[in-house]
Order: structure tokens, then sequence, then C-alpha cells
């Protein structure tokens, strides 16, 4: 009965991983209204419209790389359902300000606006998996886990689908649109008041073992519930025997900066694989393709679909053909895909060369969700032992944040010095991040964290 799923568990996962559907949304979100934000600042402001546009893309990434390391310390401190709480009144704020940037004619609080919900979407990269991963079964925790993921495509695909001209992406709709992100956040509020703290918080952080037994017992609706809370026990004193490792001692430890190494490359592939210049940039994309812009937006949407697809398709896999598998196999598929959109980009005066733009960009999307969207994220906590992985998640989480915000930042100038061939860096990119992940990257499936760390010994 205590490895079941309950209403209870549903409910408190639910509630935590709005606040991944936000991340998702306010990725995905951005993408189509870009003519009329770029009208909107060029009639206020005398400065370059699609740097400032780019500054707005890329802001989001800059509040992430704050709102990871601040999950970490906040939810220490305060809890995990406390600090998922905090930040989505967070989130509210951030919307606010985006919602009125155009009645206010304000491109300042457009750009602030960004920059909070980039906060928010930070923290929740952090704090939601944490809070899922603490409440789940053991036997659930994979597939849980991978819930994340799946609320981050679903909050994409519904950004772009509001996004189409008939529905808000238009002139009067973009500022709506943005204050959409209102929406999570303030469910998440409501909903988070009703959800239980993470029983593993209460027992090993907090000390209070009548609490954890209570909401242990709510969340397996059951009080067969002796056996998880002995294993916590377990787990705690072989962390306390382990030793602690900060972040420079993972630079300086031979045994931990190969590891980390491989980490922070694969967070690295994740975001110069060019993966966010189609999402942030699609439309655009999509038009230089020669679609019309109508077109562009609705092929935006395939964009969204194929992840949230690709993210139901690889919780099964990932378990039967491994970690180092499906990473080689999407980040080779990309490499293919990426030549042949720049192949179909520069004949793209045949319209049936338009047509196979967009299927290549759809089919690279495709090898994104089968195993770099999600591996980066696990593979640190599956390399460090106990000891090491706090430290060695944060500076991987940290390194995506920034990897982000320079694909986000540099994507408009690059696209305007090399045209169609603006894939091409992306596609040098993905061939080494294949090499280095054949020569370095050991299988973790099926095996347990002392076996993963002896092979760095």
């Amino acid at each position: 009965m205590a490895g079941s799923t309950t209403g209870a568990l549903l409910y408190a996962v639910t509630a935590a991983v709005l606040g991944m559907l936000q991340f998702g949304f306010n990725t995905g979100v951005i993408n189509s209204p870009r003519t009329f934000i770029e009208l909107f600042i060029a009639e206020h402001y005398n400065a370059s419209p699609s740097l400032l546009f780019g500054v707005v893309v890329s802001i989001f990434a800059i509040g992430g790389m704050i709102g990871c390391p601040l999950a970490s310390w906040l939810q220490e401190k305060r809890g995990r359902k406390q600090a998922l709480l905090l930040n989505a009144a967070f989130g509210v704020i951030g919307a606010v300000f985006m919602g009125f940037s155009k009645t206010a004619t304000s491109v300042e609080m457009l750009i602030i606006g960004r920059f909070l919900i980039g906060i928010n979407c930070g923290f929740a990269t952090t704090a939601s998996p944490t809070y899922v991963s603490e409440i789940a079964p053991v036997r659930l925790r994979g597939a849980f886990g991978t819930v994340n993921q799946l609320a981050v495509a679903f909050g994409l695909v519904g950004g772009q689908i509001l996004g189409i001209g008939p529905i808000l992406g238009n002139n009067e709709g973009w500022p709506w649109l943005l204050g959409l992100a209102i929406i999570p956040s303030m469910l998440q509020c409501v909903m988070l008041l009703f959800a239980p703290e993470s029983p593993r918080y209460l027992l090993l952080v907090r000390r209070d073992e009548q609490q954890a037994r209570e909401m242990l017992t709510k969340l397996r609706g059951s009080d067969d519930i002796e056996d998880e809370i002995n294993a916590m026990y377990v787990e705690d004193r072989a962390e306390k025997q382990e030793q602690q490792f900060s972040i420079p001692d993972l630079v300086k430890i031979k045994a931990l900066r190969t590891p980390l190494l491989i980490g922070v490359v694969m967070h690295l592939s994740q975001q110069w694989g060019g993966i966010n210049a189609v999402l942030y940039y699609s439309t655009t994309i999509f038009m230089d393709a020669g679609l019309d812009e109508d077109s562009a937006k609705y092929a935006s949407i395939g964009v969204g679909s194929i992840l949230f697809i690709m993210a139901l398709v690889s919780i099964p896999l990932m378990d039967r053909l491994g970690r180092r598998t499906l990473q080689l196999g999407g980040l080779g598929g990309m490499a293919v895909f990426s030549i042949l959109m720049t192949v179909a980009l520069t004949n793209k005066a045949n319209s049936t060369m338009s047509i196979f733009a967009v299927i290549f960009t759809l089919l690279y999307v495709a090898f994104f969700g089968v195993g770099p969207s999600s591996i980066p994220w696990m593979i640190l906590s599956e390399l460090f032992g106990q000891g090491a992985r706090s430290a060695a998640v944060s500076v991987g989480a940290l390194v995506n944040w920034f990897a982000n915000f320079i694909v986000g930042l540099t994507f408009i100038p690059m696209n305007d010095a090399l045209g169609d061939y603006v894939f091409i860096p992306f596609t040098i990119l993905l061939v080494l991040f294949f090499i280095f992940t054949y020569f370095k990257l050991p299988e973790t499936k099926n095996k347990t964290i002392e076996e993963v760390t002896a092979l760095f010994k």
C-alpha cells in the first residue's frame, strides 16, 4: 500500500509542478508577439527594437540564475512548501508587471516583469523537483520526476496556442498574453495552502517525527509507514557519515571534477544545441523559411506539441535504453536535422523546401525531447554521492540558465549576420557535444551511486 498513488499525493504533486508549467509557459509565450512588442518599443524608444526585444527575452534567464540558488537556500530555511508558496506569490508580481507594461507605456516594466518571472521560474526548477522527489514513494520517484518535464511541455504548448493571432497574439492581446502568467501562480498559491509539507524535511531537517508521520500517513493513505520512516533515518545516518563537499571542492578534487565536467557539458549541450533559439524564436525561423506570419505561429504550436509527446515517450525509454543511449541518440539526431534545416532554408525559394524546413525543425525538436531535454537535469544527481550532490546540482542549474541567457541574447544578432546559415554554429557544437558524450558519459542505468562514483576514483 505504501508504494501506491493516492489523491493526497497527486494533489501535492500537481500543486508543485504548476511552477514548472509556469516555466514552460514563459519560455514559449514570448515567441509569437515579437512583432507587436517590437512595434511597442519603436513607438516609445529610439533604441533598436530587435536589440531591446533580445533583452526582454534573455533577462528571463538572468532571473533564473538568481532563482536557483535562492530556492536551495530558502527551502532549507523555511521548508519545501513554504518556499514554493513564497515563490508563487512572487510570480504574481512578475505577471502584473508584464500585463500592465503597455497600459503604463513602459518597456522597463516589461523587462522588470520578465526578470521577476525568471526568478520565479528558476526557483521552481530547483524547488519543485526537490519537493516532488521527497513526497513520492521510492518506486514511483522516476515516473513522478518526469511529470516535471511534462508540465514544462504542457505550459509551452499552452503559451504557443494562446499566442496565435486570433486569440492573443495581436497588438491588443499581447500584454494579456504575458499577464496570463498570473493564473498558474495564483492557482499554486491557493493549492499549496492545503498541500502537506515534505515528511522528509520535517523528519530530517526540523526533527519533528510526530508531524512527519502525520504527513506521510496522509500522503500514503495508510499508516503502514514504518519502513519508509526507517529508510529515511538510515539515509540520514549514511549522509552524516559522508563528507560534505562545497562547490570549490568539486573543482579541486579530481574524483569529483570529472563527473562535474560531464554534468556541466550535458547542461551546455541542452542549451547550446540551439533548442532555445527554436523555442524563443520559432515564429521568426518559420517566417524566414517562407511561411506567412499566421502559418508560422501555427507551426510553432507543433514545436511545443512534439516536446510534450516526446516527454511521454521518453518515460518508459529512460530505464529501458539508458541515459547514455538516449543522450547520444538525441544529440546525433539534432545534429543531422540541424544540417538538413540549413539545407532547406538555403533553398527556400522552392515552396516544397520551406515545408521541409518546418518538418526538419520539428524532427530536430523531437530528437531533443528523446534525451537532451531531461537527462541533464537527472544526470548530476546520479553521478554524485549524497555529500556532493546538492553542490553539483546547483552548479548544473546555474550553468544551464547562464547558457540559456547567452542563446536568448545572441540569436537575433546571429540571425541577422548569418541569415539562412544561423544553425551552423549549433551544428558544430552538437557534433562536439556528441563526441564528448560518447567518450566521457558512463551509463548510470541500474547502477547504484557507489558503483557510479567508483568509476571516477
